[in-house]
């Protein structure tokens, strides 16, 4: 190698040994990334009914955790399904309330504020549609992955916790009404309900006109 030669080869080795690094980099950051995969791999192999209090309240925290770095509809994807369900139905009140607060989605506040500002007939619109929303997404994940959906447990469906009665009441007297009386085990269970209005009014789908049919 001549003297004039040596500074490129060095210079390529660095290049070189930065593309090693970065791709490295990649790599391990691609490993760690939270996908709803991974926390319905977490939730399969997790024997939370089996667990000490104490560690029902770090697992819990821990599950928070992941779940929060999910986008809303990957959030949605594993709460439909039958590994989410037998995890929320093996939950107690107290632990429903906490895991309700540790994943409040970011701007929450601002939703229930808006949704109190509609009007009655809006509000029955908002309702019925992040419902129908909800049950066609499942029927969908059922269709694709069916071994995912399948299991019940005593958290259920969300859109079948809304019963009528409670249906009417948010629509007249708002959303901030019932997250201030009602149970904390309530709340928890229509979580998923009220992130999805949250969601679809985020994206200005419940402020379109409605279409005829």
């Amino acid at each position: 190698m001549s003297p004039r030669q040596k500074p490129l080869f060095i210079a390529l080795g660095v290049l070189g040994l930065v593309w090693i690094l970065a791709l490295g980099g990649f790599a391990i950051a691609r490993s760690r990334k939270v996908t709803p995969e991974k926390i319905i791999a977490f939730l399969n192999r997790t024997p939370f009914q089996s667990l000490t209090t104490q560690a029902r309240q770090d697992t819990l925290r821990r599950l928070a955790e992941m779940l929060n770095l999910l986008s809303s509809e990957d959030r949605r994807s594993v709460r439909l399904t039958g590994a989410w369900r037998t995890w929320f139905s093996s939950m107690d009140a107290n632990e429903k309330g906490e895991f309700m607060e540790l994943t409040l989605p970011v701007g929450f506040n601002q939703m229930l504020t808006a949704f109190e500002q509609m009007p009655p007939a809006k509000r029955r619109d908002t309702i019925d549609g992040t419902l129908r929303r909800l049950r066609e997404a499942e029927s969908r994940m059922a269709s694709e992955s069916p071994e995912s959906t399948g299991v019940r447990g005593g958290g259920g469906d969300p859109t079948e916790q809304l019963s009528p009665e409670l249906r009417n009441k948010m629509i007249s007297t708002g959303l901030k009404t019932f997250m201030d009386q009602g149970s904390s085990e309530t709340k928890a269970e229509l979580q998923p309900v009220l992130e999805e209005i949250q969601r679809s009014m985020e994206s200005g789908r419940m402020l379109r006109p409605r279409r005829l049919p």
